[in-house]
């Protein structure tokens, strides 16, 4: 791995600046590799999930990496221009100029996630190629014939020393964390992000982590119950929950939790009369996390907690050829149960009540920042209390999970959910370095002003006007 890594970098200091056609060509062949291969990677997120909705995956994975790349070739040339900056009196007056230039990093590593394995590696890719650099990438084991299919497709179209894809376990992630990259990029969980960030830092590399956490959802008194349900499901049920911004728990005023729970079930049974020979619902990745979800719920149950499973075609989940698990609600969920304590990335949702909407705010703030929030209500002033009082990486008012389908919005999170942002034009500055230039003017400022030895009476004058409130 260091040594296509030395290859790439070596190959980049060669090639001189990078132009806006050789970026372009690029993401073209971006483009095209999942055009030409989107059923080869359809078919491989199926067997790694056991199921996954064919529609969904591409929606999620395919046009959701597209549509970024797109949106790069379009604004390229405008985000590559040089940004003048002002130059401070009197040097402006006397010709001096100042701008700041985007220069590609050089190499960079992505390290991906298994959930949207297409998604997260060819998304970034976006702000990395338009920013005029290398790229290392390395997939999620978890899906491996995903991350296999895209060795082979990127191989087809890009040279080594352009993108390069490493597969392996995690001995060869934790390998490739700790590479010299020039930024390093990694999506995953928060306990895992502690240890890419130690292994980063033994090379200083600058990283970018896009974790996780509990996003919250917030029910004002104001909200259309219906319609919130309808939106809190889509996206709960999308990929089965297994999204870093899935709704992890919703706060619902306590007098409205039995319609919330009825407008649920209705929600539900719109989208899906059944779940498990149904073909646009997902199955859960694993027998690990599989078990992981069912022992949330039984540790629910054990604790206290009103656990109702949301099943249209009252079928048994227990004779199944794949993970399905149908979603649940778990009412009265407090903290001392495991569903309230880590992120769920599953169909589970906890609802908790309220009496004022501080009590929400308050209990948000109380725990790890999110990476996203959800504010449901036509309260101007409600919603405006909750988005100044709380802090998440970002928010969806009204529906959730679609800031992040906005290209013109940095994607990022904050504190336990992550750091630094990318997307759009915000993946093209974080992926290249901004170096600032200044050029002097012709005329001969420093000894104008007295500002080199010997000094003498101009510097004083100078510094008088300087020095003062």
């Amino acid at each position: 791995m260091l040594d296509v890594l030395q290859r790439q970098r070596q190959n980049y200091l060669r090639e001189g600046e990078v132009t806006a056609a050789t970026r372009i060509d690029r993401l073209d062949r971006a483009i095209s590799v999942l055009v030409d291969h989107q059923q080869r990677l359809v078919d491989a997120m199926s067997a790694d999930f056991g199921h996954r909705s064919r529609q969904q995956s591409l929606f999620t994975d395919i046009a959701a990496s597209i549509g970024p790349l797109k949106n790069a070739r379009k604004h390229l040339a405008r985000w590559m221009k040089p940004e003048k900056r002002k130059v401070d009196f009197p040097l402006n007056l006397l010709g001096a100029k100042a701008r700041v230039e985007y220069q590609p990093l050089g190499v960079v590593g992505v390290i991906s996630p298994w959930n949207f394995p297409v998604n997260l590696t060819f998304t970034p890719l976006a702000g990395v190629l338009a920013a005029g650099n290398r790229c290392m990438i390395k997939p999620s084991e978890y899906t491996p014939a995903t991350s296999q299919v895209m060795a082979e497709i990127i191989a087809s179209v890009f040279d080594e020393l352009e993108i390069a894809v490493i597969v392996g376990g995690p001995q060869t992630g934790a390998d490739f964390a700790g590479l010299p990259f020039d930024h390093l990029l990694f999506t995953g969980a928060t306990s895992v992000a502690r240890h890419v960030m130690r292994a980063a830092a033994e090379n200083l590399v600058p990283v970018t982590l896009e974790l996780g956490g509990k996003s919250p959802v917030i029910v004002g008194r104001s909200a259309n119950i219906e319609k919130t349900t309808d939106a809190i499901m889509a996206g709960k049920m999308m990929n089965a929950g297994q999204i870093c911004l899935a709704p992890d728990y919703v706060f619902v005023p306590k007098e409205n939790i039995g319609e919330f729970v009825e407008a649920t079930q209705r929600s539900v049974k719109k989208m899906f009369a059944s779940l498990i020979d149904n073909d646009d619902y997902t199955s859960i990745v694993n027998q690990r996390h599989y078990d992981r979800l069912n022992d949330y719920v039984e540790d629910a149950k054990q604790k206290g907690a009103e656990v109702i499973e949301i099943n249209p075609a009252n079928e048994d989940f227990r004779q199944q050829p794949h993970h399905k698990i149908p979603p649940t609600l778990i009412l009265g969920a407090d903290d001392s149960m495991k569903v309230m304590q880590d992120e769920i990335f599953g169909p589970l949702m906890p609802v908790r009540g309220y009496d004022d909407v501080s009590e929400a705010v308050d209990y948000v703030n109380e725990h790890a920042r999110p990476l996203g929030l959800y504010y449901f209500g036509t309260d101007a002033r409600e919603q405006q209390r909750v988005l100044s009082h709380t802090t998440s990486g970002g928010v969806t008012v009204n529906d959730v999970i679609m800031h992040v389908a906005q290209e013109d919005l940095p994607f990022g999170g904050v504190g336990p959910s992550g750091m630094g942002a990318y997307h759009g034009y915000d993946g093209f500055r974080t992926f290249s370095h901004a170096k600032s230039i200044f050029t002097q003017s012709k005329i001969d400022v420093a000894s104008l002003a007295g500002l080199r030895p010997p000094y003498g009476e101009k510097i004083e004058k100078l510094l008088k006007t300087q020095i003062g409130k």
